[in-house]
């Protein structure tokens, strides 16, 4: 799933230990998943911080939680950390974390966030616009849409003869998708 080398081991067990908390380890997942602005983290995980479905990998001097939904978009992962003249810096390059190897069994905000940010969006880039998903709920994705896509007159086509077309053809266990977004804001709307 994730490497972390030896030296970042030490580094992050000497942080640990100044913590002065019995039992504090580490909890590494990663926000906004399988999207452009996804985020690998890493954070210290007090005893009864961990989820109950997190992985619990233990090291040396500590124990790493790893997120079970994180799981896929850490792979191939590796945490190091290198001395410099200014203490050293951990590094963490997590090349699975924007796009994840999605498959039919993949969550569906998973297989819905692959297919907007590498199908759809590239599209309404041309525009100045894009669209992201802010949640499934009972089968529909709710879709916001952000740029020149705001306030624009074509949205409604857009939505419904591109992006509701191509999402429901390639994510099948999909019900619908709603447009969650003020559209009388339109400072930046392409039409």
């Amino acid at each position: 799933m994730i490497e972390i080398s030896p030296a970042a081991q030490s580094y992050l067990g000497e942080l640990l230990a100044k913590q002065e908390v019995e039992g504090i380890g580490i909890r590494v997942f990663v926000a906004n998943p399988g999207t452009p602005q996804a985020e690998t983290c890493i954070a210290y995980c007090r005893p009864g911080e961990e989820q109950e479905d997190d992985i619990p990998v233990p090291y040396e001097a500590f124990t790493a939680w790893f997120e079970k939904r994180s799981e896929r978009y850490l792979e191939d992962a590796v945490v190091d950390f290198s001395e410099d003249r200014l203490g050293g810096q951990l590094t963490i390059k997590a090349p699975n974390a924007r796009m994840p190897r999605v498959d039919a069994d993949s969550p569906i905000e998973d297989r819905i966030n692959y297919v907007l940010y590498n199908e759809i969006n590239p599209s309404l880039a041309s525009h100045g616009g894009m669209v992201s998903l802010v949640e499934v709920n009972d089968g529909e994705a709710i879709l916001k849409f952000g740029g020149g896509c705001q306030g624009c007159a074509a949205v409604d086509m857009t939505l419904k003869q591109g992006v509701e077309k191509t999402l429901l053809e390639q994510v099948p266990d999909l019900k619908g998708i709603r447009d969650d977004t003020d559209h009388s804001v339109r400072e930046n709307a392409y039409y």
